[in-house]
């Protein structure tokens, strides 16, 4: 038995994603993480080569756990940073392109091979049959003025000489060299989307086609609604130009399972040489010229019958429905992180990138967060004043306080802001299973406790790996969201008591949904993070 995932399941889970994201009772956030994937070594996934040789990111319930455990900070996916995404074809002089066609197949033993003439290809939306021109503007082409059967030094497109620039709602040609392309517009790229999304290999798509009110997107979108002007069919490919027929120009109807498309044909030296649609019609999935009134007389001109190509749309007519007219079986996630916010520190360092679905606030499981940003560390506040040598504090480097009870807490540091005396660190079970092997029954030092704690408001000393800097205590009397330094008021992002600070998450909820494991970045007050994510369904 036989079977395939069709590519309109995958344009159809592209926008079930995008609308997931966008509905008011999901939160998704683009989430930087992993401050130290060089230590421990080996173990938990990390290793020494990280920074030549990322490794392939593990999909299991105990790596997804470590993955959130690990996470710094967040920024929340909505409508201004999520687009479907298609393939970018730049429109350039002299370039041969593929026409849009419904038919385009590799074959088989029952169906003959029909590649696109100039991507060699069998499936639509890997020809290239679209392109975007200088101006961000989108064009669909939908004759490039070949004729003849598939293969045939007919077939074999001519090079494009003149840009598509205009705007106008019927197809077109785009200048005055006759060299055969039709171009249908179909959309312009915004500015801002070409500053957030454009990339190399991928152009954006507007989103909520169907339903935007936008006035360029609607005068299209209607414009093509064949069940409103009846011009679903543009298009008439003459495969074969028969043999015998008399001289004449006539209008025949398009017969099929639609209605109302007519098409003038003319015949010269026994050949159809023309193929025009007078009028396109409404609801074709199917479609053929009736020829009747052109019954071949020559001899042996029954032998030799005209064979003519209806280019039938993928939906009511071409700029209906962008999504499946060009494949929009991509989505492009955009997120920036800067140092707008003490949310995202600026010497924190990173080496994933993930996606994360619902993660509940810190205090209620199962209520969902729904801020704009977080920060998904934990926060300890020293008193500057007496923190002098706090410039030794290495990122991805241990930090431990023995408490009153004397358990054992272990944490690693995420940041450290000398102006504000806030560090920040986050806890994964790498701090306490055996270091060697990753085991999860062989603790290390199993009498300290095998578990994470939280930090102690108390004189309780918090110590550095090595013993530098020397060893520091919380500022226990501090509690706030923000802090004065001269005379500067700073917000800390998040809310201090007795000197201590939750994550804003609870770091064991939401669903990793995506994670890619890249070489360290370290940040500074000059850089911001433009973060990229390509969905691919």
């Amino acid at each position: 038995m036989s079977a395939v995932v069709t590519d309109q399941f995958r344009i159809f889970n592209a926008g079930n994603f995008v609308d997931s994201v966008l509905a008011d009772n999901n939160s998704y956030y683009v989430f930087l993480g992993l401050s130290n994937p060089t230590t421990p070594n080996p173990g938990f996934g990390r290793t020494s080569t990280w920074n030549t040789s990322p490794p392939n990111p593990i999909d299991n319930f105990q790596f997804e756990a470590e993955d959130r455990s690990t996470s710094l900070f967040g920024k929340k996916i909505n409508s201004t940073n999520i687009r479907r995404v298609i393939r970018k074809v730049d429109w350039k002089s002299n370039t041969p392109y593929d026409m849009y066609r419904q038919d385009y197949t590799i074959g088989n033993a029952v169906i003959s091979q029909n590649l696109a003439p100039v991507s060699k290809t069998g499936r639509l939306y890997d020809s290239n049959y679209y392109v975007v021109n200088s101006d961000y503007n989108v064009y669909v082409c939908l004759d490039n003025g070949t004729y003849g059967a598939p293969g045939s030094a007919t077939a074999k497109p001519g090079n494009s000489k003149d840009e598509p620039t205009f705007t106008d709602l019927e197809p077109s040609e785009a200048g005055t060299s006759n060299d055969g392309y039709i171009w249908k517009y179909l959309f312009s790229i915004t500015p801002s989307d070409v500053i957030k999304f454009d990339s190399t290999e991928y152009i954006v798509v507007p989103n909520d086609w169907a339903t935007s009110t936008n006035s360029q997107i609607q005068n299209v979108r209607e414009a093509a609604d064949s069940t409103i002007n009846f011009n679903q069919i543009k298009t008439i490919y003459i495969e074969n130009q028969g043999g015998g027929y008399d001289n004449q120009t006539a209008t025949v109807d398009i017969l099929g399972d639609g209605t109302g498309g007519k098409v003038s044909v003319t015949t010269a030296a026994g050949k159809v040489t023309s193929a025009v649609v007078t009028a396109g019609g409404s609801g074709y999935t199917y479609g053929m010229v009736d020829l009747g009134s052109f019954q071949p007389t020559g001899t042996g001109a029954l032998d030799n019958p005209a064979r003519l190509i209806v280019i039938i749309p993928p939906s009511r007519g071409h700029g209906y429905d962008i999504y499946k007219e060009l494949g929009a079986d991509r989505v492009l996630v955009y997120a920036r992180f800067d140092d707008s916010t003490k949310d995202f520190p600026v010497d924190a360092k990173f080496s994933q990138i993930g996606i994360v679905r619902n993660p509940s606030t810190f205090t209620s499981i199962g209520v969902t967060f729904t801020g704009t940003q977080y920060s998904s560390l934990g926060a300890i506040k020293f008193d500057t004043t007496s923190f002098t040598d706090s410039s030794s504090i290495s990122i991805g480097s241990s930090i431990s306080q023995v408490k009153t009870d004397g358990d054992t807490v272990k944490a690693y540091v995420a940041s450290y802001d000398n102006e504000t005396g806030v560090l920040k660190y986050y806890q994964d079970r790498s701090l306490y299973y055996n270091q060697s092997s990753g085991s999860q029954i062989d603790y290390r030092g199993v009498s300290d406790g095998a578990k994470v704690l939280a930090f102690e408001s108390s004189d309780r000393a918090i110590k550095f790996a090595g013993g530098s800097p020397a060893n520091q205590t919380v500022q226990t009397g501090f509690s706030g969201i923000t802090t004065t330094v001269g005379s500067k008021q700073i917000d800390l992002g998040v809310n201090f008591t007795s000197g201590l600070a939750d994550p804003e998450i609870n770091k064991t909820t939401g669903d990793v949904i995506y994670i890619d494991n890249r070489k360290i970045v370290s940040r500074d007050t000059r850089q911001k993070e433009d973060i990229k994510i390509i969905l691919e369904f």
